[in-house]
């Protein structure tokens, strides 16, 4: 019989793996010295570690080995064991490869955002067509805008309906200062006509004739984007006029999980009135 730490060096693991086999029942020494508490094994036993790393490279658990190494074990209870773990590891592929798809398709977008940011800062003239939406309004401070943006995605997505498309901020009226009450209503666009619910309303968003459009990159819930002083700025150069009977749009084109870092791409439109 060989101590534990003999067996350790001879099987090649460890004295705490050995330990850890003897406290599932997985491996028991061959007889413990009653004085010492020394635990001593049998060459015999170095079949059944080699038999635990085989079933470790099928990818069993000790919980799922534990049958198979001791007592009469039917081949019926065997082919059970390994069909399960079969579909287990058939699950983590498609899981994988759902990921890795994700992730292609993840570098894809990224690389055309890099392209679409060397053109970030123009601004261009384009009518905005009208479209079907679900919306929240209220009159709340700019610090409470995800609060609300949260409370329609979720609503949309219980609908069956994509929550992540050209998400829009309009901006009826919007106060000088973020801690202050503006009134704002969040909308994404639907594929059809869903419920309405207290708060969310379904509508057709008007269109607009002619709008300036700024593509820009910012953090939408802090005070610090000019992006509408730039596009106002812009139209007053041009010799435009601001339509005010139409409130400015921010369009967020860039996916919440898409967003690296804080800042989204976004693009703000304001409607112009060449008159």
């Amino acid at each position: 019989m060989y101590k534990i730490g003999t067996f350790a060096k001879m099987s090649g693991v460890t004295v705490k793996t050995l330990r850890h086999y003897d406290e599932l029942g997985l491996l028991k020494p061959a007889r413990v010295d009653k004085e010492s508490g020394y635990r001593f094994y049998t060459a015999e036993q170095l079949l059944t570690i080699r038999r635990i790393s085989g079933f470790k490279e099928q990818g069993l658990t000790l919980e799922m080995m534990r049958p198979l190494l001791s007592g009469p074990v039917s081949l019926a209870l065997a082919e059970r064991t390994l069909l399960s773990k079969r579909k287990e590891l058939e699950q983590q592929i498609q899981e994988a490869q759902r990921q890795l798809a994700e992730i292609n398709e993840r570098i894809v977008k990224i690389e055309r955002h890099a392209a679409e940011g060397a053109a970030e800062g123009g601004i261009s003239l384009r009518s905005v067509e009208p479209v079907l939406v679900a919306s929240i309004r209220g009159i709340l401070p700019q610090t409470q805008l995800c609060l609300i943006l949260d409370e329609l995605k979720q609503y949309v997505r219980s609908q069956g309906e994509k929550s992540d498309l050209n998400l829009t901020i309009i901006w009826h009226r919007r106060a000088d200062r973020v801690e202050e009450p503006s009134d704002i209503e969040v909308a994404i666009p639907v594929s059809k006509e869903i419920p309405e619910s207290g708060r969310v309303k379904v509508h057709q968003l008007s269109g607009i004739k002619e709008a300036a459009f700024y593509t820009h990159k910012c953090d939408p819930y802090k005070d610090n984007c000019k992006a509408s002083e730039v596009v106002r700025l812009w139209i007053a150069e041009e010799g435009y006029g601001l339509c005010e009977e139409i409130p400015v749009r921010e369009v967020y084109l860039t996916p919440d999980k898409e967003i690296y870092g804080q800042l989204r791409m976004a693009e703000v439109i304001v409607p112009i009135d060449r008159a």
